[in-house]
């Protein structure tokens, strides 16, 4: 009998199941098999976890952390993993992917030990991927943990002298194409552009909005931590990461969870110049229903009709709810915005909040930095125009339409407006920055841009219309 024959084996100890990092992979798996967002995955798992006695508060916090920070930070990680992986990245089966990308953020990304962030990481492999895969993990992130993330950032960005873009986008974690495109929209300069990448990175605070008629900021301000909003004279901000479902308002639908930004677009076209009656009001696109809830109360109060329109049945089901109890007279209704059934000069107002790539909420939505491409645009561009043009068709003259999009990329901003502007030569573009009066860095107008580095809101833009003939 051989030497090694007569060694006791070491006796099988079974993976301890570590909750908070099983429930981080699988929200990662969620958005990688089924497109999901994070933003919608996390929640219902988080208050099953709570449900079940897995967790408490700091937990919580944990895994959101975890689930967030490995999507923001994914093209950063896998630059390093492609100096660590002794194979393409493709070639790695996506859970694998998955657990390693879990494991680089707790080393590179958080205050987490070395030693304990590879050790559960590696645990966490075992149980979702098997003893096997497990010490690939293992050897992996034990080449990872040998330096810090400024360090292994020197070797593998690219030095901003040979290739600015290319060194932002690792760096800063987003695609080059986005780099290149935000960059486009602020105008140049590196401060401003890393700036505004690096606001992308930052978890955002939960903004609430008082609906009016309904709840008032006041009421909102008893919550624990919450302190007013910037800009918005109906903002409360949750400085600690609150939970809005506990909010009294919120859950009763008095008030909402809605950006600064957001909340200032809806604002910006109420209250702007307006010759003749201001009794019909129209938001175009308005699932899931934000900016019509808050546009519906503010109608309301001038004894105004919004009519609510959304193309897609269940968003209307959305909207319908959000609208659910105004104080004022509403209709919700499920129509094609570029082929609406009401008739030519019917509004007053107009809101077009139109689909786009929703590069202006990547702190929100991480994930959909990397699903975007390039040749998306090619595929809003036609509904973006038609929507306005409609907008435009619909609201008489004197009225005012608002044109909105969470994207700050010019193509889908000035490029849209002054496209459909050249179209209907009986227009004006308004002036909007004084209708947003205590918010600075407005640029150069008429229109508006928001930026999370300079506003702390998403990056809506606003051109505001008016119809002359």
């Amino acid at each position: 009998m051989s030497e090694q024959s007569r060694r006791p084996r070491k006796p099988y100890r079974r993976p301890k199941k570590d909750p908070v990092r099983v429930l981080a992979f699988d929200a990662l798996r969620a958005v990688d098999e089924r497109d999901a967002y994070a933003n919608l995955v996390l929640p219902p798992l988080l208050r099953k976890a709570r449900e079940k006695g897995d967790f408490d508060t700091r937990d919580a916090a944990l895994a959101t952390e975890l689930v967030y920070g490995t999507l923001r930070r994914q093209g950063t990680y896998d630059a390093v993993l492609v100096a660590c992986v002794d194979r393409p990245l493709r070639e790695v089966d996506p859970p694998v992917l998955d657990v390693l990308s879990l494991g680089v953020h707790q080393l590179l990304g958080t205050r987490i030990p070395s030693h304990a962030a590879v050790s559960a990481t590696v645990e966490l492999a075992r149980v979702v991927l098997g003893d096997g895969r497990a010490k690939f993990v293992n050897a992996v992130l034990r080449k990872v943990a040998q330096d810090d993330l400024d360090g292994w950032l020197e070797r593998v960005a690219p030095p901003y002298d040979e290739d600015a873009e290319d060194h932002l986008a690792v760096v800063h974690s987003h695609p080059r194409w986005v780099v290149s495109a935000l960059w486009d929209s602020l105008g140049g300069g590196r401060a401003g552009i890393e700036d505004l990448l690096e606001a992308d990175n930052e978890r955002p605070e939960v903004t609430l909005v008082a609906r009016p008629g309904r709840a008032t900021t006041e009421e909102l301000l008893r919550e624990e931590a919450a302190v007013p909003g910037r800009w918005s004279p109906y903002a409360v901000r949750l400085t600690e990461g609150g939970e809005p479902g506990a909010v009294d308002a919120v859950r009763e639908g008095r008030a909402g969870v809605q950006d600064e930004g957001s909340q200032l677009v809806a604002l910006a076209l109420a209250n702007a110049p307006l010759e003749g009656p201001d009794k019909r009001w129209l938001d175009g696109c308005a699932g899931p229903g934000g900016k019509a809830a808050l546009l519906a109360a503010l109608a309301a109060e001038r004894g105004a009709l919004l009519v609510a329109s959304e193309k897609q049945p269940h968003r209307a089901g959305l909207v319908a709810k959000a609208l659910d109890g105004n104080p004022g007279p509403y209709q919700v209704i499920t129509a094609d915005g570029t082929r609406p059934p009401w008739r030519a000069g019917s509004f007053d107002r107009v809101l077009v909040d139109v689909p786009c790539t929703g590069l202006g909420a990547l702190r929100r939505r991480p994930e959909a930095r990397w699903r975007r491409r390039p040749e998306d645009l090619d595929g809003f561009a036609p509904v973006q125009r038609a929507l306005l043009t409609t907008a435009l068709e619909s609201v008489r003259v004197g009225g005012v339409v608002g044109y909105a999009t969470c994207s700050p990329h010019l193509a889908e901003t000035r490029a849209v407006v002054d496209d459909v502007l050249k179209q209907h030569r009986d227009t004006e573009l308004i002036d909007a920055r004084p209708l947003l009066a205590d918010v600075p860095a407005l640029g150069d107008g008429p229109d508006v841009q928001l930026w999370p580095h300079l506003h702390g809101t998403d990056a809506m833009y606003l051109a505001l219309i008016r119809r002359t003939a």
